[in-house]
């Protein structure tokens, strides 16, 4: 794993959580500059609609390295619309997998 340094050159993340009673999630980002880029949340969790996932990746991109679960949180939910039902996976799942990777 890359870790930024203090210059801020861009360190790649990788993180995993196996959200309680549901699926493995995984987060593999981009820090530069203290922000989040190149976001690909990935795992054996279902979304519907299939593209939501598109929506919450971007939803997180550009957000402080520093942010916290509920900035995470508040992120995702702002990328989910009210028809999209999430199986095996949870907003506070994500939040934590990102945490994780950024630890």
């Amino acid at each position: 794993m890359i870790r930024q340094d203090d210059t801020g050159v861009e360190a790649l993340r990788h993180g995993e959580y196996k959200i309680p009673g549901g699926k493995l999630v995984v987060v593999d980002l981009r820090v530069a500059q203290g922000r989040l880029r190149d976001v690909q949340l990935s795992g054996d969790f279902f979304l519907e609609p299939p593209e939501v996932l598109d929506a919450i990746n971007a939803a997180l991109v550009g957000l402080p390295s520093d942010a916290g679960a509920t900035a995470l949180e508040a992120a995702v939910r702002a990328a989910l619309g009210p028809d999209v039902v999430m199986y095996g996976i949870t907003v506070e799942g994500i939040a934590v997998v990102v945490q994780r990777a950024l630890a």
